[in-house]
């Protein structure tokens, strides 16, 4: 039976953060010493981002600072506490949403009432009625349909979204399965001076994308990606090596530099079995989408899989260009690889908190 990617619609704020006023905005919320800014200064220009949306900018900000962010009145002020952050959150998180799949939909040229299953995935807001009942509405989808959250899974939340839907279709092949992940990752910018907070700051941005998945089968060359086969390993001795809580201040990551070296120790011993059952090796892979949650972390997969030098270009586009918008960044990829007509099969790769290691087989 196949699977396949009938339409996949992105969206991005309309408003823009370079990367230079990003770095500025956290100089003044984050250092209070000359070393520190330093070195602040040294993560930010390695983080490979040279701007990202964000929904924090008010529209009519121009270039002064960030309102929903003001300057600490003190040492120990740590910004807007969880529940403005998290109203901020419900006030942004659907509008974005609709635009990406809306373009979803259009692209795959289907009733919006023949949706049967609806699954969406963020970790960076929490809204009861969710998210995937408003977007319900908004969309005109069958209030009947099936309707699932997959919430705080961090960057490999859509890699899970996916494998859901795709089960749905296997149980059913009439099913048509549409999985909206949307993350805004700007709600939760930390302030004071800790270095993995640093890097989140430098890395993370908002995003939305969208992909309806079915059993129909149009033949061109954007609709005939199929998921083959899905895949996740939680690697051993990292539990403590990334994680994700809610805190009074917005929602808090623990980034350990640790994640590339068990990228590099454990991802081939795993992949390489699992790539096995499909009856593929790593060098019949054509095409590679890896979630760029950070350079390093690209670094470490090409390194451990030993691929030819530019495979993940596309990876290293969005994140100059986007930014790490977390589970929505692989489906930017899979955008740009799918507008492109690359070469299949395509692995898609991801990680996040476990540390777990996700895969997705596309042909």
């Amino acid at each position: 039976m196949n699977v396949s990617i009938l339409g996949l619609g992105t969206a991005l704020p309309d408003r823009r953060l370079p990367q230079d006023r990003a770095m500025q905005m956290t100089m003044a919320r984050c250092c209070d010493r000359p070393a520190q800014t330093r070195l602040m200064q040294t993560l930010y220009r390695r983080s490979g981002v040279a701007q990202r949306g964000a929904v924090v900018i008010d529209p009519d900000e121009g270039d002064q600072p960030l309102r929903f962010y003001p300057q600490p009145i003190n040492a120990s002020d740590r910004g807007p506490d969880t529940q403005a952050r998290m109203t901020r959150y419900a006030a942004e998180v659907l509008p974005l949403a609709a635009r990406a799949s809306t373009a979803a939909l259009t692209q795959a040229s289907i009733d919006p009432q023949s949706i049967t299953h609806i699954v969406t995935c963020s970790c960076t807001g929490i809204i009861a009625p969710g998210l995937e009942v408003s977007l319900t509405g908004e969309l005109g989808l069958a209030p009947t349909l099936s309707r699932t959250n997959v919430g705080f899974m961090g960057c490999h939340g859509a890699f899970n979204a996916l494998t859901l839907a795709r089960s749905f279709i296997l149980a059913d092949p009439a099913s048509r399965v549409l999985v909206c992940s949307v993350e805004l990752c700007s709600l939760h910018f930390a302030y004071g001076f800790d270095t993995q907070q640093i890097v989140a700051n430098a890395l993370f941005a908002d995003g939305a994308a969208t992909v309806i998945l079915g059993n129909d089968l149009n033949h061109t060359p954007q609709s005939s990606w199929q998921l083959a086969a899905t895949g996740s390993c939680i690697l051993p001795d990292s539990a403590d090596a990334m994680t994700w809580k809610i805190g009074n201040h917005g929602f808090t990551m623990t980034l350990s530099g640790r994640v590339p070296d068990l990228i590099a120790t454990h991802l081939r011993p795993w992949l390489q079995p699992w790539l096995a059952k499909q009856g593929l090796s790593i060098s019949q892979i054509a095409s590679w989408a890896i979630h760029p949650g950070g350079p390093r972390i690209v670094e470490s997969v090409e390194g451990a899989l030993g691929l030819p030098e530019g495979i993940a270009a596309v990876s290293r586009q969005v994140l100059r260009d986007c930014g790490n918008m977390s589970s929505a960044t692989i489906l930017f990829i899979l955008q740009h690889l799918r507008a492109a007509d690359a070469p299949r099969p395509c692995v898609a790769l991801g990680f996040g908190p476990g540390l777990a290691a996700e895969a997705m087989l596309f042909r």
